[in-house]
């Protein structure tokens, strides 16, 4: 025999159960005592809940919404603070404008043979994104340096220059959008030039002449 004692498990609610069942019994009437008494332990209810569905009519599957994005959705704008106030954006442009006014005139009286920088315009962005996008591909590199070539870099400002077409496509003038297409032919073209001499394999070596 094994020396491992033996542990049985014993409901206590179900011997408590019974005893409450038995003294009911006890003092209940005889008409009374005929009902069964409920289970007083958890009990499995799908058939019951499946028999209350088929009473009930069918009812029809909500139809998607059409109407826009749902509420799950993030909104591009809901972590931002609210937009500034005409009035507030006024004063604001009035002191960025003096803030640059004597910036220049603090470099123009350092290099007085330097003039008046041209005002910002929608060319200088396209321009500006197009000269970050040709660097990050190695151009303007010394002669004898080897390029360092920043390729996710690159492809990112590419992606840039192509949201910029799309969101101000039909506000351009003809002189502009020409630019734009221009300017993202020749970065898309060579990053495919790029990227083709990165992956191309290069040719195996020649096998070893057989020894004579």
């Amino acid at each position: 025999m094994s020396d491992t004692p033996k542990f049985e498990v014993i409901d206590r609610r179900k011997i408590k159960a019974e005893e409450e069942r038995e003294s009911q019994r006890e003092s209940a009437p005889p008409a009374a005592a005929a009902k069964p008494e409920p289970a007083t332990g958890p009990r499995l209810v799908v058939n019951e809940l499946r028999s209350e569905a088929q009473k009930e009519p069918a009812r029809p599957a909500a139809e998607p919404s059409l109407a826009g994005p749902s509420a799950e959705e993030p909104s591009l704008g809901a972590e931002l603070p609210p937009p500034p106030t005409a009035k507030e954006s006024s004063e604001q442009k009035a002191a960025y404008d003096a803030s640059a006014q004597r910036l220049e005139d603090l470099i123009r009286a350092q290099n007085p043979a330097a003039g008046a920088q041209p005002p910002v315009g929608f060319e200088h962005l396209v321009q500006q994104l197009y000269l970050t996008a040709m660097l990050q591909m190695g151009a303007g590199t010394q002669e004898g340096q080897r390029p360092r070539v920043d390729i996710v870099g690159a492809r990112q400002t590419i992606d840039l220059l192509g949201v910029l077409a799309e969101k101000t496509r039909g506000n351009l003038t003809s002189a502009e959008d020409r630019m734009v297409q221009s300017v993202l032919f020749e970065a898309r073209m060579a990053f495919l030039e790029l990227t083709s001499m990165m992956t191309v394999q290069p040719a195996p070596p020649p096998p070893p002449a057989p020894k004579k």
